[in-house]
Order: structure tokens, then sequence, then C-alpha cells
């Protein structure tokens, strides 16, 4: 008898609402997962702080640096204008919808600029940025392209020669059999390229699971099992794609129907994005959100960075 599959509890947006209230209720938030109701100084770790009851410049400042500080300071947060409870309602948008929020919806249900949508969409992305270690076991692994279809192209912009994956991001990507996804975007998709990204990510003496591309033949140190898709042979026993297959399905449906375009220089941060809630989908709502925030802390990304 198979164990029960435990079941994640969402919160709906009324939920959310009844949870976080107002401003002071997410500052609440943000200050308990990052402190636990003791402020720490970000600069020296001193926990000698007093309140500042103006809040002005800072509503903290350490009493042996000197220092003023708040939740804000030395996490993606630092120096936003917008309120911390616009920020956690993005946080929630973005871990419940399956895929996805555009940054033109997104500046919509929060009444921003769409460019500080896109700003605030990508500082999120940076948090959920997480190591998941060598995959071991049994393993599926295969490669997508992401990019916009050469018929739908500006004349000017269609590749002359090429078709199929001309002018397209190749995107690798592992999961683990009834686990985790791990995907990012990769140079190639040739032997040279695909194979030292396995080694790098999957455990010696694991299984993999892949169909009949060029660039997995001659894998050595795994055992190899493998499925023909051009003679319509796509389930054999264990032996199957599936479900690294239904990440990309999801992930397109994500790039075509909610956000249209993906850059090559931005696609790892996409890529992440759906990587991370694809792993979550087995998390309460609160504990997925709490994973991001926990995230926010120690990383910055800048407005020049992301533009460069």
């Amino acid at each position: 008898m198979k164990p029960k599959v435990k079941k994640s509890i969402p919160l709906s947006l009324y939920e959310f609402f009844q949870q976080f209230p107002n401003e002071d209720a997410a500052r609440t938030y943000f200050e308990k997962r990052r402190w636990d109701g003791s402020p720490c100084c970000p600069r020296c770790g001193s926990l000698a702080v007093s309140v500042i009851t103006s809040g002005k410049p800072m509503p903290y400042r350490c009493k042996d640096c000197r220092s003023h500080f708040s939740v804000r300071t030395g996490t993606v947060l630092a120096e936003s204008k917008l309120g911390l409870h616009k920020w956690l309602l993005a946080i929630y948008m973005l871990h419940t919808a399956r895929k996805g929020v555009s940054s033109v919806q997104m500046a919509k249900e929060l009444g921003i600029t769409q460019k500080s949508a896109w700003f605030l969409d990508h500082r999120i992305r940076k948090a959920m940025q997480r190591q998941c270690g060598l995959f071991g076991g049994e393993i599926e692994i295969d490669e997508t392209y992401i990019g916009g279809k050469q018929k739908n192209k500006h004349e000017r912009k269609k590749l002359k020669a090429g078709r199929g994956t001309a002018g397209k991001q190749a995107v690798f990507g592992l999961k683990q059999r009834n686990g985790e996804v791990k995907a990012f975007p990769i140079n190639g998709t040739d032997r040279d390229t695909l194979q030292p990204a396995i080694t790098a990510n999957v455990q010696v003496g694991s299984t993999l699971y892949t169909d009949s591309h060029s660039g997995y033949v001659g894998m050595t140190g795994y055992a190899h099992q493998v499925v023909v898709h051009s003679v319509g042979e796509y389930v054999r026993g264990r032996v199957h794609t599936n479900g690294i297959e239904s990440f990309w399905a999801l992930l397109k449906r994500g790039h075509y129907g909610i956000h249209h375009y993906m850059s090559v220089k931005h696609l790892h941060r996409y890529v992440n994005e759906f990587a991370h809630r694809h792993n979550m989908t087995r998390v309460n709502t609160m504990d997925c959100m709490a994973v991001t925030v926990d995230g926010m802390i120690r990383h910055r990304l800048s407005y020049k960075e992301l533009t460069a």
C-alpha cells in the first residue's frame, strides 16, 4: 500500500488580507522571520539595540556601532520605496500563480508602475535561489529550448538559416523521480556540454532516464536507460522522462501565455522561479513564503546591476 501524499494547505487571497491587513502586520511578519523578536544589528551583530520612537532615519539604532537600521537593511528589500505590505503581497502572488505573474499584471494589482513591478519581481526571484545539492537515485534528464517562434518574428529578425531551435536558448533540466527539479540555461546541447552538467549535479551510481539525444551517449559511472521518441516509445516500465517534460510544459505555458518574452539575460531567473514553485508544491503557502523571505537576507540586486 502506497503512503498517502501529504497535501499542502493553500492560503486564499481573503485569508491573506485577514492575516496581513496593513503595513504594520507585514513589518511584524518580516521582523519575526528575521529576528524572532530580538532585533540584531546587521552590521556588527550586536543585540544592544534601542528603538527610535520617531522611526527616523530608521526604527532601530545599534548601541555598539551606532548605526541605524531596519528590517530591510542587508536584504533585497534595502533602499526600496515600496511598502512591506506590497512586498509581501507580491511574494504571495508569485507563489500562488502556477504559471507566474507578469510585471504588467503585478503593477495593476499593487498600484505601481510596470517598471517598479518588473524590478520587484526579479528581486523576489533572487530570493528564491537555493542550492538543491547533488541529486541521487532515479533522475530524469532532458533539455528544451526557450524563445519566440520564427513565423511570429519580424522579417528583419528572422534567421535566414536554420529552423526549429534556431535563435532559441537551450535550457537543461534534471528531475529526481517524484522529487525536486533543477533547471538552468546551458550554452549548447552537445556531449561536451551536457555530460559535464550531469556529473556536476548527479551522484555517481545514480540511474539516469533520458531520450535518445546523442549528447547523452557514452555516459560512464551511471546506469543509463533510454526511451526512443523517434519510434514512438515514451514509456517502458519505469523508463520515461514524463516528469521533467511536464515541467517544461508548465514553463512554456508561462512563457507564451503570461510573460510572452523571456530575455536570455534574465532567463535563469524565470527558470529558477518555476523550479522553486514546483519544488514547493507540497508545502503550505505560508511556509513557501517563509522560505523566500528567509532567502532575502544577505542578498542584494540593484537596478543598475539588473539592467547592466
